[in-house]
């Protein structure tokens, strides 16, 4: 398929809402995993809360297999270990490897709709993520229901239940209630040696009352799948089994006018057993991590200002047969956020609102960092333009132990022991309102990264090597979102441009830091087509940059899933689905040198009480 026939198709769609000349309507906040997707359950397994992410307009998800067997998750024409994932008041971490950073063991159904959090948001928010983070709250437990099962093409069988109960029983005057989750999924794959086998179980107990939340919550999940060129680009037929298991507790009291102040601490354990060679038996790398953390983070309204402010305390340790060539394996990280905010009324009825602070990041293995915070805005909620704003951003992490661990000078991984800490700059001009019906927002930013950890390829090495390198990043995103009585749409453009030096390094080619699109437009689209029958069509189409290392699909693509939702007026507790995945049966290599999942349909039969 061409660039002509999907803008076609999206001319095309757009239209057919436009002649929809009935009353407008509010997109729902709470009643889908995402409301800038339209289909919001997987076609090749269920649903995690990466799912959520794959056609979102903020984000580029760079799938191994499919995006719920292994994604990497970049943000802005980041890499996957620059972005963050955050549940509630804590940082969700791999100290192994950011591969791992979206392995995230809870269902959907129990948090909310992904937050994209940029720039300042991002610096005073999270813990060692230097480009972007997806936050997830919470969601509120309710007395409902539901199961499905599912089975399509390459022997696909899978199945999801959940259940929620809210009790009348009340514990110091909040209501006590509990979820539960299971899901299976197995396949063949979409090509040979693709195969998987996934499963989840969680249990949550929540404390709720009319201004606060205690959720505890305890998640497992095994995970086995294949696929050639998991990792490496040396036509290998590769495995990875990962086992997580995640315990956390989250506490949020809202205090009005934006107030609040959240809790939360986790244990997560993760266990990975990777395979080269599949047919091997001597699991040459082997590893298992283990992350202790608990934060505490508000905003607080002190008469003469409001203070937003944050800290957050982190331990990790790695436990491996392969990465044992670093300078250590255990590791704690703390970080501070301060930030005042204070406003001023103008004459024409706006606000100008100022936020200045600083963070500090500290670690026990390197030198900590100050990195200051800065963003004014002009706020008028009945302007088009609801709000105006520029901000500068600094913000540091430290490397993974794949990074630091694995020996440099032999083997497949080769690490590198004297990397430090990476420090990006971000400055952003940047604009949110409403008009016609649209809510938009809009941005255009420049980031400097300096000694971001990329992996690297040089031709004749069989290796992917660590590099620092130096990096600019230029960037335009903007997001627009519509409802009609018939439809809703969510539109997304990207442009990106990059200049990197690696400072010396022989490297021909980069697996990641130079793995951006140019250009990427997404739209999804969920036409109700009748009372009973609604198609739901996403879409990503993309100009990538120029890469050595991707030798099939060339440099452009336009991948897109497309389902129809049947509710029988008689039985309207059931829904009869299908949906397609890469409907065009695009052969893009999301990761270099990496095969893509061939097209994929499978059906779905849910039922909710």
């Amino acid at each position: 398929m061409n660039f002509r026939l999907f803008v076609f198709i999206l001319a095309s769609a757009v239209a057919a809402t436009l002649r929809a000349q009935t009353p407008d309507l509010v997109l729902p906040d709470v009643t889908v995993y995402s409301p800038r997707i339209a289909n919001q359950s997987p076609v090749a397994t269920f649903a995690m809360p990466v799912s959520a992410l794959r056609f979102e307009p903020q984000a580029d998800i760079q799938a191994r297999n499919f995006a719920e067997g292994q994604a990497d998750v970049t943000i802005r024409g980041g890499i996957f270990e620059n972005s963050g994932f955050k549940v509630g008041a804590v940082t969700l971490f791999d100290p192994q490897t950011g591969h791992y950073f979206a392995e995230i063991p809870i269902a959907p159904a129990m948090l909310g709709a992904p937050e994209i959090l940029t720039g300042v948001d991002n610096a005073l928010g999270t813990t060692n993520a230097t480009v972007g983070t997806v936050g997830y709250g919470w969601r509120p437990v309710r007395t409902v229901g539901a199961a499905s099962v599912g089975a399509g093409q390459y022997g696909l069988l899978e199945g999801e239940f959940y259940q929620g109960y809210v009790s009348d029983t009340r514990v110091t005057g909040q209501q006590l209630a509990a979820d539960v989750a299971w899901a299976h999924s197995d396949s063949n794959g979409s090509i040979p040696f693709g195969d998987h086998v996934l499963n989840r179980v969680n249990a949550r107990v929540q404390l709720a009352g009319a201004a606060s939340q205690t959720d505890l919550f305890v998640g497992y999940q095994d995970k086995f799948f294949g696929w050639p060129n998991l990792y490496t680009p040396f036509n290998s037929d590769e495995t990875d089994h990962l086992e997580t298991l995640l315990a956390a507790f989250n506490h949020r009291t809202d205090l009005g006018g934006g107030d609040f102040i959240q809790l939360g601490a986790y244990y997560r354990r993760n266990v990975d057993d990777y395979e080269f060679d599949r047919t091997s038996t001597t699991h040459p790398f082997h590893h298992t991590t283990w992350v202790e953390d608990v934060a505490l983070e508000g905003r607080r309204d002190v008469g003469a200002f409001v203070l937003n402010f944050r800290g957050e305390l982190l331990a990790d340790e790695l436990h491996s047969n392969a990465l044992t060539f670093g300078p250590y394996h255990t590791r704690s990280l703390a970080k501070i956020a301060l930030a005042p905010e204070k406003s001023w009324a103008l004459d024409d009825g706006a606000r100008l609102v100022v936020k200045a602070g600083a963070t500090y990041d500290d670690s026990n293995r390197t030198d900590g960092a100050v990195s200051p915070v800065f963003e004014i805005a002009r706020e008028q909620a009945a302007a088009p333009a609801q709000r105006i704003y520029f901000s500068y951003a600094q913000t540091t992490q430290e490397p993974t132990y794949t990074a630091l661990d694995s020996n440099p000078s032999a083997g497949l991984f080769r690490g590198n022991p004297n990397l430090g800490r990476e420090t990006s700059r971000n400055f952003e001009l940047g604009v949110r309102g409403a008009t016609t019906g649209w809510t938009s927002q809009a941005a255009v930013f420049y980031r400097r990264d300096d000694d971001l950890v990329d992996w690297t390829f040089q031709q004749g090495v069989t290796a992917r090597s660590a590099n620092p390198v130096n990096i600019g990043t230029t960037g335009f995103e903007l997001v627009a979102r519509r409802s009609w009585q018939m439809c809703d749409v969510v539109l997304g453009y990207t442009y990106l441009t990059k200049d990197a030096d690696y400072r010396g390094a022989a490297v021909d080619a980069s697996f990641y830091a130079l793995n951006y699109a140019r250009q990427r437009l997404t739209a999804a689209f969920t036409v109700r087509l009748t009372r009973e029958l609604t198609l739901r069509m996403d879409n990503v189409a993309r100009i990538q940059a120029a890469n050595l290392l991707r030798t099939v699909g060339g440099d452009s693509a336009i991948v897109s899933s497309l389902g129809f939702a049947w509710r029988p007026a008689a039985l309207r507790r059931v829904e009869l689905s299908v949906q397609a995945d890469n409907l065009w049966n695009s052969n893009f290599e999301e990761i270099p040198a990496v095969p893509a999942a061939r097209r994929q349909v499978s059906g779905r039969v849910a039922y909710a009480w």
